[in-house]
């Protein structure tokens, strides 16, 4: 299942940003700790095991996978001819919801997830409303004309403001909501806080 709880409590255990919101950095600024009954300390020194383990975890939060969707992922990538943690990566970051993310339309992933499950955009012209949808070169999602007055989308512009980074990989038009994926995310693109070879050595095992 899809953790539902207070998300501050997953970016202290996992001891970093999760969700990419300001509020939750601010959190971990103030209580870097692990929560629970082991909190007012980091964990110790941990096995490879757990290491890995904890990547895992992290990796999954993250996009906000179950584990069964998480581990489908990993399939995937795994039996792909290309190195397995790379594919692994770039599998994730096509997923609609992080290209709203990433685009820097979305605050965060899980408000991309709620746009896209809401069915708030096109791609290629067509209502979706599947935040798992895997894009392409080539395609282009806009918001819907109905939806263009939102004054969600202004308002995350002004929080946001000149501080999202578009990967080039993605060409965003930020004022009529548009995106189009001008190539596939290659490793100087994916997540800088995932380490997918520790993933890899967990799923290996």
């Amino acid at each position: 299942m899809r953790y539902t709880g207070p998300k501050a409590r997953l970016c202290r255990r996992e001891g970093v940003n999760l969700f990419g919101s300001p509020k939750y950095q601010k959190i971990l600024g103030r209580n870097p700790n692990i929560p629970g009954m082991h909190g007012g300390k980091r964990l110790g020194k941990l096995t490879e095991y757990a290491k890995q383990l904890r990547e895992k975890q992290k990796a999954k939060r993250m996009f906000g996978l179950s584990e069964k969707q998480f581990r489908k992922y990993y399939d995937r990538a795994d039996s792909s001819k290309e190195i397995t943690g790379d594919k692994l990566l770039e599998l994730l970051e096509r997923r609609l919801d992080n290209v709203l993310y990433r685009s820097g339309i979305a605050l965060t992933r899980s408000q991309a997830r709620q746009f896209a499950s809401h069915g708030l955009f096109t791609l290629n012209g067509k209502r979706v409303d599947v935040p798992s949808m895997e894009v392409h070169i080539g395609d282009k999602i806009e918001i819907r004309e109905s939806r263009k007055g939102s004054s969600i989308f202004s308002k995350n512009r002004e929080e946001i403001g000149e501080a999202t980074d578009v990967p080039s990989w993605l060409k965003v038009d930020s004022k009529r909501l548009a995106i189009e994926v001008v190539e596939l995310p290659a490793s100087q693109h994916f997540e800088k806080l995932i380490e997918p070879q520790l993933i890899v050595e967990f799923y290996s095992r």
